[in-house]
């Protein structure tokens, strides 16, 4: 009679979730939920344990042959927005996932041999969004993590070396939405680094651990036209001043840098459609510049950077609309093959690989909702590529790689496999 038990307990258990959440919080249709409730299903049936990620491993169906996927963290149908890698607790050699949800929840996820530990902190009430990690403010030691969203709260989180973490908030934009921030020391007008924080309405602020008492101070920088929804900061370059690319959803892809003198813009590209994500390629050791935009529509534009400060621009892909997502790294074991990785509204993570003859597009997993951000990280050294990690509508944090041996040239591997 109770040979089901775990099944029913895995389902009575969505169900209550579900019921439970509020109404803003829940995200997903009913088609999500009923694809939700045929992977638990199945997963209950094959496993008499449902999945756990804090207590093992626990892979994932829908990825293509020569992919692996595994789940990092469930957060019960709440969407998550941004996840990110960072080296926050030095303590332990393996890089930390950060993820930002929908609640203003800041999801520090702690991975020991398969498993994943979230730490949650901030609560913020509403979405959080920019996300960033520096040695930022001197009266810490190390680097700390600041994070902000649609309150117009700045927040630092500050982890310590037994393993915990704690937060404060350091500023506030009334009326403004926190949608990415950078960190470094980048502005030359002011002494050591900073975070540069990017507003809706479009705005530009210096944030520095400059006030009385171990407080923070802002500075508006300059009023924009539009939202910035993603920034990077380019390699350094010897005798210029460092460069930050941004695209926004006014169509405009930009690079920025900040002199003595004050604020210089440089127009890259200008598209009638609004850009969402960046990822990059090369800028040190000789090797070319290339910046990957997303676009709404679903293009992928490439810009590489020629000799005598020229842009080549082209579109290398035209996707399912929706494009909300982009990572760039070694997927393949050959470094010299040119790969970026895409999300998006489909649910569908495809692979892009440059060819002889043009561009080729593989699909290497599906998710259960709309993808909101995918980024690349070092977090399986059984292999000889990079990982893929990403977050959105289904609540879902996912990480995707090689199987063990891939690209490794003749290491000796399980053949009963690692699951």
């Amino acid at each position: 009679m109770f040979a089901n038990r775990p099944l029913l307990l895995a389902l009575s258990s969505t169900l209550l979730i579900a019921c439970q959440q509020p109404a803003q919080a829940r995200q997903s249709t009913p088609d999500v939920q009923a694809k939700k409730l045929e992977l638990i299903v199945s997963s209950a049936i094959d496993d008499p344990e449902p999945g756990d990620p804090t207590k093992r491993e626990v892979p994932l169906p829908s990825a293509s042959e020569g992919w692996n996927a595994s789940l990092v963290m469930d957060n019960g149908g709440t969407g998550i927005w941004t996840v990110k890698s960072y080296d926050v607790f030095p303590q332990y050699a393996s890089p930390e996932l950060v993820g930002l949800d929908d609640r203003g929840v800041c999801h520090v996820i702690v991975s020991y041999s398969g498993k994943w530990t979230p730490l949650g902190r901030v609560n913020d009430g509403k979405w959080l969004g920019g996300l960033t990690h520096g040695d930022i403010d001197p009266r810490i030691s190390g680097s700390e993590l600041y994070t902000g969203g649609a309150q117009g709260n700045l927040y630092q989180v500050v982890p310590y070396a037994h393993g915990a973490l704690d937060n404060r908030l350091i500023a506030h934009f009334p009326g403004k939405e926190l949608h990415t921030i950078l960190s470094g020391d980048l502005d030359p007008r002011v002494e050591g680094a900073e975070l540069l924080v990017f507003t809706r309405p479009g705005g530009l602020y210096r944030v520095t651990p400059t006030g009385e008492h171990g407080t923070f101070e802002s500075t508006l920088l300059e009023v924009l036209p539009g939202r910035v929804r993603d920034a990077l900061l380019l390699p350094a370059r010897a005798g210029h001043a460092r460069e930050i690319a941004m695209v926004s959803r006014a169509g405009w892809f930009k690079i920025l840098t900040i002199t003595s003198e004050g604020l210089e813009w440089k127009t890259v590209h200008q598209e009638d459609m609004g850009m969402g994500r960046l990822a990059m390629r090369g800028g040190e050791g000789g090797e070319a510049l290339v910046l990957y935009a997303g676009l709404d529509d679903g293009r992928i534009l490439r810009h590489e950077r020629a000799a005598g400060e020229t842009w080549k621009t082209e579109t290398i892909f035209a996707g399912p609309q929706g494009l909300r997502g982009i990572a760039v790294g070694q997927f393949d074991p050959d470094p010299a093959v040119e790969s970026v990785a895409v999300f998006g509204y489909s649910g569908k993570v495809q692979m892009l690989t440059r060819s002889s003859t043009g561009w080729e597009v593989e699909t290497i997993f599906v998710d259960i909702d709309r993808g909101h951000w995918l980024g690349a990280a070092e977090l399986d050294g059984r292999n000889g590529t990079r990982e893929i990690i990403g977050s959105g509508y289904g609540g879902r944090i996912f990480l995707l790689s090689r199987p063990p041996g891939h690209g490794l040239g003749g290491v000796a591997v399980d053949p009963a496999g690692d699951r």
